[in-house]
């Protein structure tokens, strides 16, 4: 029986991310036939890429915005000499330059810059809205998309290996929102050779690893969340923040998942738990927590 709760699965180069989801809910539907529930992904993968896709369910599809602040690794490989239009090999060819001068030192040297906060152009071909759209489906009708640039965090990134002047492999954890395709088009910009992505695989979001093709790993309760701090809730309390009552701060018991040091706070909020299921996401203030959001029944 699949139950409300998040799912982490594997999804294949050439699938898109919405395959995988509609799949799911197929799979739902005739598990629980004449039953609607929602399901969303916590996070897209490009069609060309493959790795970690979340898949929420039920009253999971609530925490969907809390997984874009945490850190998520990549490995990507970097093909040198070749610029394409969306970044990946995919695209058309839009420049072609030498990459034999390109060295180990030279690529670390490249590298630095762009770790830390930085402003980055997002692809034409990325699901960012313009005028309520998706970007990308407006680059697919030939139409011209000009992407402002959003403030992207890279956390740290380093090369694995070298097969130059073809290409490089690249491991890097960054912030959501962080377009590795961008970030490849960039380093051969600044070397002077142009660069696409070839390769790009999601290993892991937060806590939580790829389990590989052909498996799926299913999350209730403690394993939700697990970078926030937890308060128990009691009968008469939950009634409360029901009633949009504010509680104690009571004893809150720390994160049993640790961010990286020095990334970005994301700014959590509390879990609440009641009788062992994640039933109330909580915010502290002045001493006291407020009801975010209610998990009916609970995850």
């Amino acid at each position: 029986m699949l139950t409300p709760g998040i799912y982490l699965a594997h999804k294949p180069v050439g699938e898109t991310s919405f395959s995988v989801v509609r799949a799911f809910m197929e799979e739902l539907q005739a598990a629980r036939p004449g039953k609607r529930v929602p399901v969303c992904h916590g996070g897209t993968l490009d069609p060309f890429a493959e790795g970690l896709l979340l898949l929420l369910v039920g009253q999971a599809t609530r925490l969907m915005d809390l997984h874009h602040a945490i850190p998520k690794r990549y490995v990507a490989e970097v093909r040198w000499g070749v610029e394409t239009d969306n970044g990946d090999l995919l695209g058309r060819v839009v420049h072609q330059g030498d990459a034999s001068h390109l060295t180990p030192e030279a690529l670390d040297a490249a590298l630095a810059p762009f770790q830390g906060w930085h402003d980055q152009v997002p692809p034409a071909t990325s699901a960012k809205k313009v005028d309520g759209e998706p970007a990308y489906r407006k680059a697919h009708r030939g139409e011209e998309v000009v992407l402002p640039p959003s403030r992207v965090y890279l956390h740290e990134a380093r090369w694995l290996a070298h097969d130059l002047p073809r290409s490089s492999r690249l491991e890097l954890t960054c912030r959501g929102g962080f377009y590795v395709r961008s970030l490849a088009r960039e380093l051969g910009r600044a070397l002077g050779c142009g660069a696409h992505l070839s390769r790009l695989h999601r290993t892991a979001i937060g806590p939580w690893e790829d389990p590989g093709p052909g498996k799926r790993t299913e999350l209730h309760g403690r394993e939700l969340l697990s970078w926030c701090a937890t308060r128990e809730l009691s009968d008469a309390e939950l009634g409360d923040l029901r009633r949009e009552r504010p509680v104690p701060r009571g004893r809150l018991l720390p994160p049993s998942w640790r961010l990286p040091p020095g990334f970005p706070d994301p700014e959590a909020p509390v879990r609440g738990f009641h009788q062992g299921r994640l039933v109330m996401l909580l915010r502290a203030r002045d001493g006291l927590l407020e009801a975010v959001s209610e998990l009916r029944g609970g995850l």
